[in-house]
């Protein structure tokens, strides 16, 4: 968790924040006749879709359908979600006092087998419940060996927190659960790593086991270095090294794993939460692959790569896969992201609509693949999300010169299709387009790079500086494929294979409801097209 700047941030009156955004009906916007005679009639299976729901003050929500929201008021940084007694517990930061104006997180708890419906299970670590203040982010870990004296099998937290109020001062301290992760209980108030004294950058502990040297390891957010710090109980800390990069800003909540790669090689991957934007790089999720000797990470190329090109994929998290026999799988691990840019974090439309702030991404599945430049992550949405198609539309081979609308209307869907041609300057999809066509967002390729253009819809960014983002592409591939995920207030999109995703908020007004493709020089087919909408 930041420290001056979300601070600052939480202090801010909350409520109305959303006010300027939330989309009134334009006038211009109802519903126009759409041509058809250029249109193949799609070929639909199962139900129906969803009633549009109503939020509970009566008007027409912006609550997601099939993505992760906070139930009401505020939510930040997902905190790694872990394995116990048969399902993921996940941890986020969560402000119970956000519209009255209120500072302070605590860790709110939700409970999911499959990754897509989530189970609340209320506050599982309180803020202001001792001298230290409220809870930052951190870390919690299943301590099966009993290292640190609560019993085998207990959830073990270390958690940042700011002793006196501010967030100058920052340590880490230690919280134990025997439930099973619903509640913790603070193992005093004294920190388990002080402050060295270095600034106020010293947070967001990612605790993994080191079984090479059957001891605990920490990664540890400092400015532009995360520190690595060893520990056989958990409560001593000892620090063993560093990984420096300068022009990413401070290096928040750190990640490291292990995994094996599709050509069988073990590799160690650094990840954090960065801001590349002074380089032309993304906000988001920064990594490199390496090797990891329990003290010193030596990264693969100096230069990281990211798992998310767009503007709001933050603070995320990798957690481990678990397997049919709850043994982690060492090919895959899952991700999870906050759907929010600390530049905007409260604006948006649903505090006024429903009363909340907060959205996450879809959980992703995470593979590490060899390539001729090296090791990358690819990422896909979770697999369960198949289980939940509750309307499928086919709408086959598309041969498209120009823009094309399609007889499709919805807010919450995925769109599939995989494009070709011969020559091209560019092509894609409008989202989320307006009855006049004056309002869409843009989704594809151009030149030399896949993108994703929220600049014609009402979008977070006032200042207009965040509208398109880029990630690299081959003009001569001929072909690429994309997967769009799209929801009420967001987009996911997932290039060919997945190396590339990017992830924005958008919030339309729900009346936009059209879809269209297009192209720019030359003609394109869009084969395979298929839309699928689910019932979460």
């Amino acid at each position: 968790m930041r420290g001056p700047t979300r601070r600052a941030l939480f202090a801010a009156a909350a409520a109305g924040t959303g006010a300027a955004l939330l989309p009134a009906s334009p006038a211009d916007a109802q519903p126009q006749a759409r041509p058809t005679d250029a249109q193949p009639k799609p070929r639909t299976t199962d139900a129906q879709p969803k009633a549009v729901p109503k939020s509970p003050r009566g008007c027409l929500s912006y609550r997601a359908d099939y993505h992760f929201t906070v139930p009401g008021q505020w939510k930040n940084d997902p905190q790694r979600p872990v394995w116990v007694d048969g399902e993921y517990h996940y941890y986020y930061l969560y402000n119970a006092d956000y519209l009255a104006g209120e500072v302070g997180t605590a860790w709110r708890l939700a409970t999911s087998t499959d990754l897509v419906t989530f189970t609340d299970r209320g506050i599982a670590i309180p803020k202001d419940t001792t001298v230290n203040g409220d809870v930052w982010s951190g870390s919690a870990v299943v301590d099966s060996g009993n290292t640190a004296g609560f019993g085998a099998g207990a959830v073990i937290a270390v958690v940042t927190m700011s002793p006196g109020g501010g967030t100058d001062h920052q340590e880490q301290f230690l919280y134990y659960s025997t439930d099973g992760g619903r509640t913790f209980t603070n193992d005093g108030t004294a920190p388990v790593l002080p402050s060295p004294g270095a600034g106020a950058d010293f947070r967001d502990p990612k605790v993994i086991r080191d079984e090479d040297h059957d001891r605990w390891v920490m990664a540890l957010a400092e400015r532009n270095k995360i520190g690595f710090y060893h520990s056989t109980d958990l409560k001593s800390w000892t620090y063993a090294g560093g990984f420096v990069r300068d022009g990413l800003g401070v290096l928040e909540c750190p990640d490291l794993f292990r995994m094996t790669a599709d050509d069988g090689t073990a590799k160690w991957v650094l990840g954090a939460s960065a801001d590349g934007t002074g380089t032309g790089q993304p906000p988001t999720y920064a990594y490199w692959t390496g090797s990891f000797d329990g003290g010193s990470f030596t990264p693969d190329a100096p230069d990281p790569q990211w798992l998310d090109h767009g503007w709001d994929w933050y603070a995320a998290v990798t957690f481990d896969k678990r397997r049919p026999d709850g043994s982690p799988d060492p090919a895959a691990r899952y991700a999870l992201g906050w759907l929010n840019n600390w530049a905007y974090a409260q604006t948006t439309p649903t505090i006024d609509a429903d009363g909340f702030n907060g959205t996450d991404s879809v959980v992703r599945e995470i593979t590490l693949k060899k390539s001729a430049d090296g090791y990358y992550l690819a990422s896909r949405p979770v697999p369960a999300l198949d289980s939940y198609v509750s309307r499928t539309v086919d709408l086959g081979d598309l041969t498209v010169d120009g823009t094309r609308l399609l007889d499709y209307t919805g807010v919450s869907y995925e769109l599939t299709t995989e494009i070709t041609w011969s020559q091209l300057t560019g092509a894609g999809v409008q989202l989320r387009r307006s009855p006049d066509g004056g309002r869409h967002i843009d989704a594809g390729i151009w030149g030399d790079y896949a993108f994703l253009n929220r600049r014609g819809t009402v979008g977070p960014d006032a200042g207009g500086n965040r509208q398109e983002s880029h990630s690299p592409f081959d003009p001569g591939a001929g072909r690429v494929r994309l997967r769009i995920l799209v929801d009420r207030t967001c987009v996911e999109m997932f290039v060919d294979d997945g190396r590339y995703v990017h992830s924005s908020e958008v919030f339309p007004y729900l009346v936009d409801d059209r879809l269209a493709l297009f192209t720019a020089g030359g003609t394109a087919v869009f084969r395979n097209t298929v839309v699928r909408e689910f019932a979460v």
